[in-house]
């Protein structure tokens, strides 16, 4: 939130929180529809701070200098911020929010489970920084019969692509079946496709059907949300997510 007595415009205020854009806010405060501390502003320039109670036709809008989200995304949505074609994990947020959230390590289309969206830039780049280690476990589904020692060179590290070679991950067979196998595989690298590209490195049979991501350094996915659904994490959520990359 803003800190103490600094002052901001009330036009920036609103426009941060996703009310609107800068100019449109501005011809909103202009018609009467915004009150501050229970008094009708018209003056774009009106400086609040956090301790402003800000109304905007009707309903209250808190700043925050910094927002946190998990979100189950569902497949079929990108991971991007927009898209001019397709539907974004961003067009899935309603009501206010900051208008310069970004989703923290995409999920192919295809895949889902846990993502998070932030707009701290250097948390998220904490969290994606190779050298830190943030494990990622997944939930992953291939239409075959495996058993141990099929997945067994994943923990040994492998080339999976051209010039890349993963780091060694840990995996655990769940169950085995004629038609499908269930694994669990934590990585701590994130780059395209690469869990898919690591088990068609071990077969050309081994083709994913299903990915889901579970958990996010020390952010596990809230089972209660369903597919698409999304929540703030909670300021516990937030500080064990920021000690993530903290060694030990």
């Amino acid at each position: 939130m803003l800190s103490g007595g600094i002052c901001m415009r009330l036009d920036k205020y609103l426009s941060d929180m996703g009310v609107a854009s800068r100019s449109d806010v501005k011809k909103e405060i202009r018609k009467g529809n915004v009150l501050v501390n229970g008094e009708e502003i018209r003056d774009s320039a009106f400086p609040v701070t956090r301790d402003s109670a800000v109304l905007y036709k009707g309903k209250e809008v808190v700043y925050e200098d910094f927002s946190y989200y998990m979100m189950n995304k569902p497949v079929g949505v990108l991971s991007s911020t927009e898209d001019r074609k397709q539907k974004t994990v961003l067009d899935l947020l309603s009501g206010l929010h900051r208008k310069d959230l970004f989703p923290v390590g995409r999920l192919d289309k295809d895949s889902e489970g846990l993502l998070l969206l932030m707009n701290d830039g250097k948390l998220a780049h904490m969290l994606l920084s190779p050298k830190n280690h943030i494990e990622k476990k997944y939930y992953v589904e291939i239409p075959v019969f495996l058993k141990d020692e099929d997945i067994a060179p994943l923990r040994d590290g492998l080339q999976y692509d051209k010039d890349l070679i993963a780091e060694p991950a840990k995996v655990r067979l769940l169950s085995a079946k004629k038609e499908k196998s269930a694994v669990e595989i934590i990585i701590t690298e994130g780059k395209f496709h690469q869990i898919k590209k690591m088990f068609l490195a071990l077969s050309e049979r081994y083709i994913v059907s299903k990915l889901k991501r579970l958990s996010m350094g020390n952010i596990i996915l809230d089972e209660e949300l369903k597919a698409g659904e999304y929540r703030k994490l909670s300021p516990e959520e937030i500080e064990r997510l920021k000690a993530s990359g903290i060694p030990e």
